[in-house]
């Protein structure tokens, strides 16, 4: 459960207070007018770390929350792609097999998310230096096995089998949002992330009109595979962290 404030949008991060064992807030999306009822709540519910966001279009805010002692941690960029319209890449049947994941097969994609994960630089906790980095490491791991361990949080998990061995995964909801994604550092550099991206897609042209997908500004290796399957930058976020 989140608890939120009644103006600003911002809600106590039970997840983050599990994983760090500190009070956790979060809020997306804020405005100029939304920072002091952010900070009051904040302080009202004793939060000791707050995770911001602002659209990288609101510059006037971004320099507020820095006088504010905000720091920057990352910049999310957000790619979109017509269904509708474009024709999508073909799909590579070779000896990739892509498939839907098995409910136990949860720790399988876990710990390839831990592997290909482990001190990704590029994210908002790891770039905090007060964050505990093996606690940072977790997030990613704990997400993908939430994917498939619940509806709520994915809808379709897909795996890619090489020869009995799971190489990657790629979590998406029916409405269109990629989620979380990743492929085994000792499978990467051998197409299996663009086959996973190309499934994905083959199975949301049906049940939506558009794909969306999100990095970190400095991750280049994936958005130039998107760029390639037809995606084009949308919106960007900033995300800052504020201790109090």
């Amino acid at each position: 459960m989140v608890a939120t404030g009644k103006k600003s949008g911002v809600g106590l991060s039970e997840i983050d207070e599990r994983r760090f064992g500190i009070k956790s807030a979060r809020v997306d999306n804020l405005s100029l007018a939304d920072i002091y009822p952010v900070e009051v709540f904040c302080q009202s519910n004793e939060v000791k770390f707050l995770a911001a966001r602002c659209s990288t279009d609101a510059v006037q805010v971004a320099q507020a929350l820095e006088t504010r002692g905000y720091r920057l941690m990352d910049t999310l960029v957000y790619f979109k792609r017509n269904l509708a319209v474009n024709t999508l890449p073909p799909l590579n049947h070779d000896l990739t097999v892509i498939r839907e994941a098995r409910t136990d097969e949860a720790l399988q994609v876990k710990a390839i998310a831990a592997r290909a994960f482990r001190d990704y630089s590029a994210g908002h906790y790891h770039s905090d230096a007060r964050l505990d980095p093996s606690k940072c490491d977790e997030t990613y791991a704990d997400w993908a096995y939430n994917s498939c361990a619940s509806k709520c949080v994915a809808d379709h998990v897909l795996v890619a089998e090489i020869q009995s061995d799971l190489a990657g995964f790629i979590a998406f909801s029916k409405h269109g949002e990629i989620t979380l994604n990743a492929v085994d550092p000792s499978f990467q550099r051998k197409g299996v992330y663009t086959k996973l991206m190309c499934h994905a897609l083959h199975i949301l042209q049906p049940e939506t009109t558009k794909a969306i997908i999100s990095t970190q500004i400095n991750n280049i290796a994936v958005q130039k595979v998107w760029v390639r399957l037809g995606f084009e930058p949308d919106y960007s976020f900033y995300t800052f962290h504020k201790w109090f």
